[in-house]
């Protein structure tokens, strides 16, 4: 027996069954729809029993290819789609066809100069090398779509690094940025799931100025760190004047529905080179703590 090798399986691949399932011949049973091999069949797939099943698929494929792809951490840029680049601000600003239309162009572009520090951030976070064991730390993670998500992806590509894109399936009709890595790039039904993907391997996060989108992400991240359900990590609000006017923090604690402490969680910052020094901060002090 020393000399036996034994198969390393005795069952075929479902590749290969959904092969040889593709060759059957056509009779009035196998053309039926209830002779389709289980996961080939989308139309029971996308029957409404099986969102347990979908859900599963969603929170699954990219956990694998993450993991294929030696992902140990990301560093996650939130921000708006709305923000334009600076060499495309003033084009919004003359198609702006009234009063109010322009004061709201000329607040955006004023923003703009946000694009360019999520570059240069998404740069510093890309040059991270892999750890000892060839996984790849401070992966940036971005929405997939454009301006400051679009910045993110961007300055990795800049630097030779990939990056990952999670966009959604939405009404109206959108791509990934052209700099998200393909092989990274993914697509989402629930945006439960999505948000889940954004947290699991962050570690750390930046939230530039933004809309619905952003707050929704954002306040998630802030719940469960105030809730304990995950350990701590750098937070990191690009644009304080932004935070506070558009969110009054601060009347949260005077009304005594958050704490004075749960402010800490999150900090303000202006630059890249700033942010990049919390988060190495953080990790510093982290790390005399586990000595």
């Amino acid at each position: 027996m020393t000399d036996t090798r034994l198969p390393e399986r005795v069952f075929p691949r479902a590749s290969q069954d959904a092969a040889s399932a593709s060759q059957a011949i056509s009779t009035p049973q196998t053309e039926h729809p209830a002779y389709k091999l289980a996961f080939q069949d989308m139309d029971f797939l996308l029957r409404e029993d099986l969102r347990p099943v979908r859900f599963q698929l969603e929170l699954l494929k990219p956990e694998l290819l993450l993991e294929e792809a030696k992902i140990a951490s990301t560093f996650v840029m939130y921000g708006s789609a709305r923000i334009p680049e600076p060499a495309k601000a003033q084009a919004m600003v003359d198609l702006a066809t009234d009063d109010a239309s322009r004061a709201i162009a000329e607040r955006l572009v004023a923003k703009s100069r946000y694009y360019d520090v999520a570059r240069e951030l998404a740069q510093i976070a890309s040059r991270v090398p892999r750890d000892q064991n060839g996984m790849r730390q401070f992966v940036v993670c971005s929405g997939g779509g454009p301006s400051i998500m679009e910045a993110a992806n961007r300055g990795a590509t800049e630097v030779g690094a990939e990056s990952i894109g999670l966009n959604i399936v939405l009404p109206h009709e959108q791509a990934p940025n052209p700099y998200v890595t393909p092989s990274l790039s993914f697509q989402f039904h629930y945006f439960a799931l999505r948000k889940m993907h954004f947290l699991l391997r962050a570690r750390a996060l930046a939230a530039f100025p933004g809309g619905f989108g952003t707050f929704d992400e954002l306040f998630e991240l802030l719940t469960l760190i105030q809730t304990g359900k995950i350990k701590p990590i750098p937070v990191l609000l690009f644009g304080r004047e932004f935070w506070e006017k558009v969110v009054n923090f601060q009347a949260l604690v005077d009304e005594g529905v958050v704490s004075q402490r749960d402010l800490g969680i999150f900090t303000y910052v202006e630059s890249a080179e700033e942010a990049w020094d919390v988060v190495r901060n953080f990790y510093e002090e982290q790390a005399k703590k586990d000595d």
